[in-house]
């Protein structure tokens, strides 16, 4: 009886270490986060820096991203319009509208797998929540995407195409998306920093995404059977949430389930990886 206790003891002894490493491992996750939430002023410091840095020498700064936005908007706008045989005073406002939208969530994707990579040198020397450079990467891109929307409101306006009260149900949507964001830049900015070869496998991926999705191209173009199947695309959803309020179409309750479950889950990888990887990803870089 005696030695079977004293053999039970280690074991016991080891799976309460490892339940402690995984509980301290999830404390220390959740410390990161509040910290890293705590210097949000931080983080919108270095997010504008970032901006101040990409353009600087340029007369227009960000504008010149706007400029060329509202050109390949124009362009495209007149040339698919076309080519669908669709009235360009209903295309061209989805067209500018999920164009910006794309290139936000695209922006975003990309760079968040560079979202620790390309702090290196402050990481090694000094020690500041992970948070805070997923929150720099967002606000760096939604100071873009406000300098972008600069382009959908001047085709509303010329085509008087302004959306109604419904245009609320976007704030949600939006809150979404800034939850997806921080997630994905947990997830990639982590993973990234591992395999350094993730990045251009995200940037193919993202390419054949923007061909597949409705942007440049309206989901009733499927027709009934192919726009059954769009919510499948997880693009399509989370795209949906925020330009179907915006261009008076709705948004159905399965487009709602599909955004919402496919942000659940993107949420719960990104923080499983994120309690792994976190002590790590300072010797990754």
């Amino acid at each position: 009886m005696s030695t079977a206790v004293t053999t039970l003891a280690p074991a016991a002894s080891l799976d309460l270490k490892a339940d402690m490493s995984v509980a301290s491992r999830h404390s220390l996750a959740v410390d990161d986060l509040v910290r890293g939430f705590g210097l949000w002023r931080l983080a919108w410091t270095l997010g504008w820096l970032d901006i101040r840095l990409r353009y600087r020498g340029s007369m227009l700064g960000p504008f010149w991203l706007t400029i060329s936005t509202g050109v390949m908007v124009g362009a495209l706008g007149v040339l698919y319009s076309t080519l669908f045989k669709m009235d360009v005073a209903s295309y061209l406002p989805f067209l500018a509208l999920s164009q910006v939208l794309w290139g936000f969530l695209g922006a975003l994707v990309s760079e968040a797998c560079t979202s620790f990579t390309e702090a290196e040198n402050v990481i090694r020397s000094v020690r500041m929540p992970f948070f805070v450079y997923s929150v720099r990467t967002l606000i760096r891109n939604i100071i873009v995407l406000a300098h972008n929307i600069l382009v959908i409101l001047v085709v509303f306006a010329w085509f008087r195409a302004w959306p109604g009260w419904d245009l609320l149900l976007a704030i949600p949507g939006m809150l979404i998306w800034i939850a997806d964001a921080l997630a994905l830049t947990l997830l990639l900015g982590a993973f990234c920093a591992r395999f350094r070869d993730i990045q251009p496998i995200v940037n193919s991926v993202m390419q054949i995404m923007f061909f597949v999705t409705p942007v440049i191209w309206k989901p009733e173009q499927l027709g009934a059977a192919g726009m059954a199947k769009l919510p499948l695309n997880p693009f399509f959803d989370l795209l949906e949430i925020v330009r179907g309020p915006l261009l008076d179409t709705g948004v159905s309750g399965m487009t709602w389930l599909g955004a919402l479950g496919y942000s659940a889950a993107l949420c719960s990888i990104a923080w499983a990886f994120f309690v792994r990887a976190r002590g790590r990803i300072t010797f990754w870089i």
